[in-house]
């Protein structure tokens, strides 16, 4: 089946993937002199390849357009053969670069690439992904950004999982060099242009992992953020994403501070559009969520400012009147529980309320104790001293309504960290630590 890109997405071309380093590469490979004639002596390719090749070699861009508009499908099935039986690196490289520069020149052309597949199902894909195995920065690399052009353009059904190409695009996120995850990132905003991709990427282990890291933190230039959040915008189109994007990552805090530093409109409008995709996807997972995080007051000051984008404006006054109707209807136990479940511990009044938690610490038992398991976990894992005091705090409430809680939390190791926070460097933290562990003495444990 034909894959349609998606008509909310901005019309670009079928790829978009400038890299200046990339580009650089190419200019030194493409500068580089081939040994066609000695390839002709040693039968490594026919008269007729040779021929063919002598008319493109080191051609000006204006030459080669002539040349490859003649004979565009003969030179789709030389660069095709080429790359499928010569091995030395520095020809593929070149052979890359002249199938770059025909697709550059007209990214159309890449119709009889997928002509190819008439003789074999698997071509052309297979030939560029057998290409990620060299052992060369630069080979990799173009074969990814010409796969991509591929993949964005397929007429049918792909012939090959594309887990594998994520794996790959996600081993290039992790990178140490800029330059290299700028280009999976970019690839990635492409691929993800095609909804059916989106939910492939999302089942790929440590795949949007990895481009959660690279915002949160890896610092990243403002184009950086961009990038990624763009590629969150695309996958949050998708319920599935959207039901579990900010529980697994808990990215809402995160784009909200990244929109109030942001300078660049751009950011701000990804951002904006990316909270009204997880508004209209999972309303349920997200809206008590923003609420906790003050995104209903954030998006009144966005409203006061004046912006060039009309689409800006349209979703901002969306997210107002959502979050408004939201705010309305949810209760001080659903305020409470998205406030746990964000991570984002303040101190908000239902902590210190003892009619809150005479009225709902049974509550906190549903769903397997899954309240109480994220306060011990955020005990466990957090460095943020508010966090650690509240959670104490809350931890000791619980038991205290419900004394019945002092043995589960001491199954899941609550209780000795508590007990560990009592030496705690900062003094509110040890004195919740202290208080909670009083109120767990009021009566034995069981």
């Amino acid at each position: 089946m034909t894959e349609v890109i998606d008509e909310t997405v901005p019309d670009v071309p079928l790829a978009f993937v400038s890299n200046s380093y990339l580009d650089e590469l190419t200019s030194g490979i493409r500068s580089r002199p081939i040994p066609w004639d000695g390839y002709k002596t040693a039968d490594l390719i026919t008269k007729d390849e040779l021929d063919l090749l002598k008319k493109v070699d080191k051609q000006s861009p204006e030459q080669l357009r002539i040349v490859l508009q003649r004979e565009e499908e003969k030179y789709t099935e030389l660069y095709a053969n080429l790359l499928e039986k010569l091995n030395r690196v520095d020809t593929v490289q070149y052979i890359l670069v002249l199938v770059n520069d025909m697709l550059s020149d007209n990214e159309q052309r890449v119709t009889f690439f997928h002509k190819l597949s008439e003789k074999d199902v698997e071509l052309p894909y297979r030939i560029f992904l057998n290409l990620f195995k060299v052992e060369d920065e630069f080979v990799p690399l173009m074969s990814s950004k010409i796969l991509t052009l591929l993949i964005v353009s397929a007429p049918k059904a792909l012939p090959f999982d594309l887990d594998e190409f994520f794996r790959w695009i996600t081993l290039k996120l992790k990178s140490n060099n800029t330059n290299v995850y700028d280009l999976a990132v970019q690839i990635l905003a492409s691929t993800l242009r095609i909804p059916s991709y989106r939910t492939k990427l999302w089942e790929v282990s440590q795949a949007v992992d990895t481009l959660v890291n690279l915002l949160k933190v890896r610092n990243p230039t403002p184009q950086m953020q961009y990038q990624i959040i763009f590629c969150f915008w695309l996958l949050t189109f998708e319920r599935e994403v959207s039901l579990e994007f900010n529980k697994k990552y808990d990215l809402i805090p995160t784009l909200i501070n990244i929109a109030k530093a942001a300078i660049k409109e751009k950011i701000i409008r990804v951002i904006i559009g990316t909270f009204r995709n997880l508004v209209e996807k999972a309303p349920e997972a997200n809206l008590p969520a923003m609420l906790v995080a003050r995104l209903l007051n954030f998006c009144e000051n966005l409203s006061s400012r004046k912006w060039t984008d009309k689409e800006i404006v349209e979703d901002i006054d969306f997210l107002k009147e959502r979050l408004q109707e939201n705010f309305h209807s949810l209760t001080t136990f659903d305020e409470y529980a998205s406030e746990i479940t964000s991570g984002m511990l303040q101190w908000s009044p239902p902590h210190e309320s003892d009619q809150f938690w005479r009225q709902n610490v049974a509550k906190l038992n549903e769903k397997d104790h899954e309240l109480v398991r994220i306060l011990a976990r955020l005990l466990s894992q957090s460095s943020d001293n508010a966090v650690l005091s509240i959670a104490a705090h809350d931890l000791g409430q619980y038991v205290k309504y419900y004394p019945s809680g002092k043995k589960f939390l001491q199954e899941i190791g609550a209780k000795q960290r508590i007990m560990e926070l009592m030496t705690h460097e900062d003094p509110e933290v040890r004195y919740r630590a202290l208080i909670a562990v009083q109120k767990y003495m009021t009566h034995a444990w069981v």
